[in-house]
């Protein structure tokens, strides 16, 4: 699987990704740190790229509209870099070697410790 990291999410999850055989790129490392998340639409269409952000608001509703899409990797809470890269890996465990085609994947902390949902999205009626 392609992913690529958004630039509110720490560099550090490309090497993270890398570890565990994914290719990985990074809004910053790729020319593309300050854009309009909008616009880095077509970029992660393009690179057929699963996205990874903590900005489910924004995204969730940019790939609302895509009728196929390689995956969406949702940070839930705005943890600090520290925690960061343990929610990753649990979501990085969760997927394994398979591909996450039109699914949304939720990473999130709750009072059991760090849970992932995954589903369909969008959900096609």
């Amino acid at each position: 699987m392609r992913l690529l990291i958004d630039e509110c999410l720490h560099t550090s999850l490309v090497a993270i990704a890398h570890q565990a055989g994914h290719a990985c790129d990074h809004v910053n490392f790729i020319g593309l740190s300050g854009h309009k998340d909008w616009q880095l639409m077509d970029r992660i269409r393009a690179g057929e790229y699963a996205f990874v952000t903590n900005n489910r608001v924004d995204f969730a509703a940019l790939y609302d509209r895509e009728k196929i899409h390689a995956g969406l990797i949702i940070i839930v809470p705005n943890a600090t870099p520290r925690l960061q890269p343990e929610l990753f890996r649990a979501a990085l465990a969760h997927i394994g070697r398979r591909e996450l085609v039109n699914a949304l994947l939720e990473v999130d902390i709750t009072h059991a410790g760090i849970t992932c949902r995954e589903f369909l999205y969008p959900e096609r009626k």
